[in-house]
């Protein structure tokens, strides 16, 4: 999906100003955080968003203060995981 944003151009010559060619970039990163803040992201949907590996995408959120609560399903499937490894 592509998403299309308009800004005043004063403002996109501001924001370009400061961050370049990275805008879409910044622009993407600020959608991932407020869809993470407001619960509507998971960190796996945040790591395919913005191209990352999960620990990354937990270190991307991290670096915004905001803290990658797991679910008790992705627990237990973590304890599972670790405890076939174990047996092995």
């Amino acid at each position: 999906m592509s998403l299309t944003i308009t800004l005043p151009n004063r403002i996109q010559q501001h924001l370009e100003s400061g961050w370049g060619d990275a805008l879409p970039r910044k622009a993407k990163e600020a959608l991932a955080v407020e869809g993470f803040r407001s619960g509507i992201l998971s960190v796996g949907e945040i790591a395919e968003m913005l191209g990352l590996c999960i620990n990354d995408a937990d270190g991307f959120l991290k670096e915004r203060g905001l803290m990658a609560i797991e679910s008790i399903d992705e627990i237990d499937h973590g304890s599972e995981t670790l405890e076939n490894l174990l047996a092995k």
